[in-house]
């Protein structure tokens, strides 16, 4: 098991490959479609005008970001009516719907990590080799055991895209992942996908 702590060193993240238990300590923001798509519109590709609180947001996550860890989770969160905010559940979402994007907002935001499950695409894990960066699968369906981990809510950003859309700050302590996308070009489920072909079309060949 290895121990991170964020912000986490380009020497700490070429040292870890595929397959490899971490626990991470330290500082890390949610994530998940709407964010993806305000960063990359607003900011990256700049196809909006910034609005509202975007610029304050952008300059309030930018820091916590470079280095650090995009989790793409949509969190039930309690204390909505006194700001007292608690996770309840916060287990991973689907990565794969952020791959359009994930690429940009690494290279853009110096974004080290991403967290979800069902893992990324070929566009992620090049901006992984680049980064260097790597991508951790957490554990689905132990939603309410990850929220354990979440030890406070800093803050949160963008809550008019909704409670499991905007990006919340958070604390973690020892939150469990397993490294499926590294920086020296692997990825367990491309392994995985390219085995799942074969037997695929194996079976498709009796017929």
């Amino acid at each position: 098991m290895h121990e991170l702590t964020t912000p986490i060193s380009d020497e700490t993240i070429r040292s870890l490959h595929v397959g490899e238990p971490v626990a991470i300590t330290g500082v890390m923001l949610t994530g998940r479609d709407a964010a993806h798509k305000w960063m990359i519109d607003t900011f990256i590709k700049k196809n909006r005008q910034p609005e509202g609180d975007d610029l304050e947001a952008y300059e309030a996550i930018k820091p916590l970001l470079n280095g650090g860890l995009i989790y793409h989770c949509g969190p039930v969160v309690a204390g909505l009516d006194t700001k007292e905010y608690r996770f309840v559940a916060a287990g991973p979402t689907t990565s794969i719907r952020e791959e359009p994007y994930q690429g940009d907002v690494m290279r853009h935001f110096h974004v080290k990590g991403v967290i979800g499950k069902g893992g990324m695409g070929t566009k992620t894990l090049q901006a992984c080799q680049e980064a260097p960066g790597f991508y951790l699968h957490a554990i689905g369906g132990a939603a309410s055991l990850i929220a354990q981990t979440v030890v406070k809510v800093l803050g949160v950003y963008k809550l008019e895209f909704g409670v499991p859309e905007a990006m919340w700050v958070i604390q973690v302590k020892d939150f469990p992942a397993v490294v499926t996308m590294d920086s020296h070009g692997q990825s367990q489920h491309a392994v995985v996908e390219e085995k799942s072909k074969k037997v695929l079309e194996a079976l498709l060949a009796k017929h």
